[in-house]
């Protein structure tokens, strides 16, 4: 097991809720409601992650996607209610999943909206003054507030009125529902931090993942400490760019090691990791383009859209939106400009 893996299971058996009853497995739906491909009507695809995710009455919001525009108008088109949220959750601290906060805020200001805590985030945060070296021999004007800093030193967010709540270890946000918390060690990406959302039900943990930036097999590793069995992962997976030696011991380990029964990956999981998934899992591949919602109990299935695998349509718009991503993220790392 990861070092770090064993920390959030140390972490979370001390922090966690008292245990509850898990939801019924056919009561959790989830809707794509902002992705790079799809085959609905009405709704617009664009580079970004969001989704509902809904479990009994519990309606969660995943992610924003990239533009509060398009977000809007694809949530409009999918009859989301952003009013009637019992809470968001954003996955990490990129545009491409956060840029439909502003539409988010302007229509339900004091929704209660989980998200990464770092020490200088976008989300806001705080740290101890001690986070500093001091030098007391300095004249009280070359010193951080003359040499008697407060206690706590709190950061301002980009959305200061904004409802968060900062997370940095495995958290139960209501029953039978997690946050993964961990951090990617990956060049490009190091030290960020993200959030994944973890589903009990009655057949394993239904995993909901925005870029899984610190490794889809960590944060399944994290969630096993919840319950061991996985039913079903979904998101996307960050193979965009890998060669296919790492697509494939991805692959691998999801299928062989991790035993996942379903898979649903979207966004930034990629074209060849999208082909060798279904390769792999067959009849439990589930197609996850823009606009599909699922039902997801023991036999998950789409609702509103086929299972069929990506077809040439789709890899036309998917790959269209990759490179205007590629072309706005022509500064980050060349192995890992999209997020």
């Amino acid at each position: 097991m990861h070092p770090q893996s064993l920390v959030f299971a140390a972490v979370l058996a001390a922090s966690a809720l008292p245990a509850l009853a898990a939801p019924v497995a056919g009561d959790v739906r989830l809707t794509v409601i902002y992705d790079a491909f799809g085959k609905q009507a009405g709704v617009d695809k664009d580079w970004g992650y969001a989704a509902l995710v809904e479990v009994g009455g519990t309606r969660i919001l995943f992610d924003t996607g990239n533009d509060a525009e398009v977000f809007e108008r694809n949530a409009a088109a999918k009859g989301v209610d952003l009013t009637r949220l019992d809470f968001a959750v954003m996955s990490h601290r990129h545009g491409d999943h956060m840029g439909g906060l502003a539409h988010l805020l302007a229509v339900n200001p004091r929704v209660k909206i989980y998200a990464p805590k770092e020490g200088f985030g976008v989300y806001g945060g705080n740290l101890p003054s001690t986070f500093y070296r001091k030098d007391a021999a300095l004249p009280a004007e070359q010193r951080y507030f003359d040499g008697a800093p407060p206690a706590t030193l709190h950061f301002g967010a980009a959305w200061p009125k904004a409802n968060f709540e900062l997370v940095d270890k495995g958290l139960q946000i209501a029953p039978g529902i997690h946050l993964v918390s961990l951090v990617s060690d990956k060049t490009g990406t190091l030290e960020l931090r993200e959030l994944s959302l973890v589903i009990e039900t009655r057949d394993g943990n239904v995993i909901v993942v925005g870029c899984s930036h610190p490794g889809i097999d960590r944060i399944v590793e994290a969630a096993n400490v919840i319950d061991p069995r996985t039913h079903l992962v979904a998101g996307g997976l960050h193979l965009v760019n890998a060669d296919d030696a790492a697509v494939a011991t991805t692959v691998t380990a999801l299928h062989e090691r991790f035993k996942v029964a379903w898979i649903a990956p979207g966004h930034c999981s990629g074209e060849p990791a999208f082909a060798a998934l279904k390769a792999a899992f067959g009849d439990r591949y589930l197609y996850a383009g823009l606009g599909t919602r699922f039902e997801i109990g023991t036999t998950p299935h789409a609702l509103a859209a086929s299972t069929r695998a990506m077809d040439a349509e789709d890899l036309v718009d998917y790959r269209a939106a990759l490179a205007a991503r590629n072309g706005d993220d022509h500064h980050e790392h060349a192995g890992l400009a999209v997020h």
